[in-house]
């Protein structure tokens, strides 16, 4: 996948971004993320985000403690910003977005929230690849379909295989890691990857080990 000529360059990402924290949700770049925008604070967070470069953080909260909420919690380090690049409005006032991913970026410190979204300041240094679009995969097409169809018989997912037979590789990897419902700590894991081949590498672990949770019975998954 190519990088959009509407995306950003390097020197153009912003020093600070707003980010929204969602658990077990993932963007990858490249990769498109629909989202459903209803709390007030992120209704401001889209529309400043419309005025200006359109960017948003995805990044995952850490684990809860004591009960606290998404919005509230201490961050994982590593996000992606995505660019809004669908929007539209719905009567009972709600934003339906989508975003696709421009680049990761290293959560250097968390500054004043504004208009009740969270901010961060973004090193973006350790991904610029990210702007230069994906290499091979080297993918093992063969094992990668085995393996999901044994893992969307498991979990009950229906799948158009033709599709996916269709997909290259690239697309192919960046959407399964993004749609999979794996645990959010392994979603942060395939974020974090170096390269698209490790991350396919990741994936199919990640699927041969949730096959082999799901039949042996007692050792699921919960």
């Amino acid at each position: 996948m190519s990088p959009s000529p509407f995306d950003p360059s390097f020197d153009e990402l912003p020093a600070t971004l707003p980010v929204f924290p969602l658990p077990g949700v993932l963007l990858l770049p490249r990769g498109k993320l629909p989202l459903n925008i209803f709390e007030p604070r992120y209704l401001n967070m889209t529309r400043d985000a419309l005025a200006t470069d359109r960017l948003i953080g995805m990044i995952q909260p850490k684990p809860a403690e004591g009960g606290s909420e998404a919005g509230s919690r201490c961050l994982y380090r590593i996000g992606c910003a995505g660019r809004i690049t669908q929007f539209a409005e719905t009567d009972d006032g709600r934003f339906l977005i989508t975003l696709t991913g421009v680049c990761r970026f290293v959560v250097d410190e968390e500054i004043a929230s504004m208009r009740g979204y969270r901010r961060v300041i973004a090193d973006w240094g350790p991904f610029a690849g990210d702007l230069e679009g994906d290499c091979d995969a080297e993918l093992d097409r063969g094992l990668l379909v085995t393996r999901l169809k044994q893992y969307f018989d498991a979990q009950g997912i229906t799948a158009d295989w033709g599709v996916i037979e269709q997909t290259p590789d690239h697309r192919l990897v960046t959407t399964l890691a993004m749609v999979c419902p794996f645990e959010s700590s392994e979603k942060q894991a395939l974020l974090e990857c170096d390269s698209l081949k490790s991350r396919a590498s990741m994936m199919l672990a990640l699927l041969d080990m949730a096959v082999a949770d799901t039949s042996g019975g007692d050792h699921a998954r919960h």
